[in-house]
């Protein structure tokens, strides 16, 4: 089974909104599930988890995650995210099969 990897915009104005973009990613993970990938959906992974480590720790820890997937996909806004357009760089540079909202 291949594994895919949810990227797009975490972080948001209000808890809400925060909220919201994890919802958002759960729906699209639980779609490719049900298309038969294995999905890896950060957003779920490391909801409302706000660390002494700060994001620099999350992000490298997805980015490890992310290089051992063999596809990403990439939800809408994607652009406005700065982690969602390093793991876009990382996983061309590895030339995963890339899927967009």
């Amino acid at each position: 089974m291949k594994i895919i990897y949810v990227a797009g915009k975490y972080r948001g104005k209000s808890e809400n909104e925060v909220f919201e973009n994890i919802m958002r990613a759960r729906s699209v993970a639980v779609k490719l599930w049900n298309e038969g990938w294995s999905v890896i959906c950060p957003h779920t992974n490391a909801m409302f988890m706000g660390s002494k480590l700060g994001d620099k720790a999350f992000m490298d820890g997805d980015l490890e995650i992310l290089a051992r997937c063999d596809a990403i996909y990439m939800l809408k806004g994607w652009e406005k995210s700065e982690g969602s357009r390093q793991e876009l760089a990382l996983a061309e540079s590895l030339e995963l099969e890339i899927q967009y909202e």
